[in-house]
């Protein structure tokens, strides 16, 4: 007979493989999780130009599909691929994929205004590049609603200079 390994005081062979797996599980689900995370990162930085609005992870038992979702594909993807493909060796070489075991896409976002990650983005660029806080939440909230949105909010939470105190 082995022991538990949680010495929940139980002293049987099934046990002790069965909370071995979950353990194991539990481990696989952050390690994933941890993947997703810094990928979405390193994605969203170095693609925050074009657009970038999420990523989704496909594993399949040959190769890990990596699907970028963008509104302008065509600059994720460079020219003749070239930019998808130092991605791919990235995140390759980053994640110790072996070759050829990961391969990254491009998708087209299907609706700009209703994707909250591109209207954020897009805020961002505005008022990097001067616009009046108002003006620039007011605009992001018209696009937002002229593309369908039943509902939508901004919130900025910067002061504007009228109302600082003096």
């Amino acid at each position: 007979q082995l022991a538990c390994p949680l010495d929940l005081g139980c002293h049987s062979v099934v046990c002790s493989f069965d909370m071995a797996a979950a353990i194991s599980k539990k481990r696989k689900f952050v390690t994933d999780g941890i993947f997703y995370a810094e990928l979405n990162e390193f994605l969203r930085r170095e693609l925050a130009e074009d657009g970038y609005a999420g990523v989704e992870v496909r594993v399949t038992p040959q190769r890990t599909e990596i699907v970028i979702r963008a509104t302008r594909t065509q600059s994720v993807l460079g020219e003749r691929g070239r930019r998808i493909k130092e991605l791919t060796a990235v995140v390759q070489k980053r994640f110790n994929f072996k070759e050829g075991a990961v391969e990254l896409y491009a998708e087209r976002v299907a609706s700009r205004g209703l994707s909250a990650m591109v209207q954020a983005e897009s805020l961002k660029f505005k008022l990097l590049s001067g616009l009046a806080v108002r003006k620039a939440c007011y605009g992001i909230l018209r696009f937002v609603m002229e593309s369908g949105a039943k509902a939508a909010s901004a919130l900025s939470l910067a002061k504007s200079v009228a109302s600082a105190p003096r």
